[in-house]
């Protein structure tokens, strides 16, 4: 039966009431979502189609991180076997939009930086995949598959492929040396929202998170590939955080300075890997829109690299411009 039907179908069962359904924008995957209204109740109800998309890691990781007070969706119903879960809506001002509109960044910042905090420092963790240096490797691979011959118009050899490789492994493997915490993966300016009854700030899209490196989502926050942040206000903030973080955690670094750069160490690893997936929703998913992303996306890889001193390491393909916006290229 067609899943529009049966998700019809299964709203009408699980509400028991009339009801309108509003599309709502979707995200960098399979799912879709939908805005449920209902009297004066309105409700988000997330579409993810199995065999393209699992729940079972959203609904384990969202009970955690409530448990832990990050102000996550409420969960009213689920049906696990059709992937259709109703949430609750925290509206549509995302912290861009906020952003974009004048509002005021500290409190946001803030409060960002207070739930991060519950996250890495929160007890009984569920098991969450390793962010090791292999899967740091594949996510640069999706750089030199897609980016490279679809975007920038060149098809890397087998060569430029393992050369690239010998030279990123140390910088990963000094990512994958620093302490390991849960992760959101995604901590970005579209992934938190702005509530109309105010702070905190609603967390979303967190069901793919991981154990990885404490710099890692406030690297996403700070270096965000949708935002451009004065970098005083980003070395202010990771000087918060910092200070905040645990004293056991604290001396790994011994200075400030030390963890910034390990915070942008970080932030170079996500762009990459950033590049490859707007350029691969571009060009596989058809979804062009995100082409837009790659300039900043790009200038923050570039000043990334040049901050750390790798301007001389040879990493050349790293540098290459867009060639092609508009059609694909063959790979081969």
């Amino acid at each position: 039966m067609d899943r529009e039907v049966l998700r019809q179908r299964w709203l009408k069962e699980a509400l028991g009431a009339a009801f309108e359904l509003m599309p709502l924008a979707g995200d960098a995957s399979f799912r879709r979502y939908f805005r449920v209204l209902l009297g004066d109740t309105s409700l988000v109800l997330m579409d993810a189609p199995p065999g393209k998309e699992d729940v079972a890691p959203f609904l384990k990781v969202r009970e955690w991180m409530r448990s832990l007070g990050l102000r996550v969706p409420e969960l009213y119903t689920a049906n696990v076997q059709h992937g259709w879960l109703l949430l609750e809506d925290f509206g549509d001002r995302t912290w861009a939009e906020a952003c974009a509109a004048g509002d005021e960044m500290p409190p946001l910042f803030a409060d960002a930086l207070r739930q991060l905090l519950l996250l890495q420092q929160g007890v009984n963790a569920p098991e969450l995949p390793a962010f090791d240096v292999e899967r740091m490797l594949q996510e640069c691979d999706l750089f030199f598959d897609w980016y490279l011959p679809y975007v920038a118009g060149h098809v890397p050899t087998r060569h430029e492929r393992l050369r690239f490789h010998e030279q990123v492994r140390p910088w990963l493997e000094s990512l994958a040396a620093l302490p390991r915490v849960p992760v959101h993966l995604d901590f970005h300016s579209r992934n938190l929202m702005v509530p109309e009854d105010g702070l905190p700030l609603g967390v979303i899209d967190f069901q793919d998170a991981v154990m990885g490196p404490v710099t890692y989502d406030l690297a996403s926050l700070l270096y965000d590939c949708y935002q451009d942040y004065a970098e005083s206000e980003r070395q202010a903030w990771s000087l918060a955080f910092f200070e905040d973080l645990p004293a056991d955690i604290r001396r790994v670094y011994g200075s400030f300075d030390t963890w910034h750069r390990a915070v942008r160490l970080t932030a170079w690893q996500r762009h990459i890997k950033a590049i490859g997936i707007f350029s691969r929703l571009a060009y596989r998913d058809g979804k062009r829109q995100f082409l837009s992303e790659l300039p900043l996306t790009r200038k923050h890889l570039l000043e990334g690299m040049e901050f750390l001193g790798m301007e001389a390491e040879g990493m050349a393909l790293l540098h290459m411009p867009p060639a092609h916006l508009g059609q694909v290229v063959p790979s081969t």
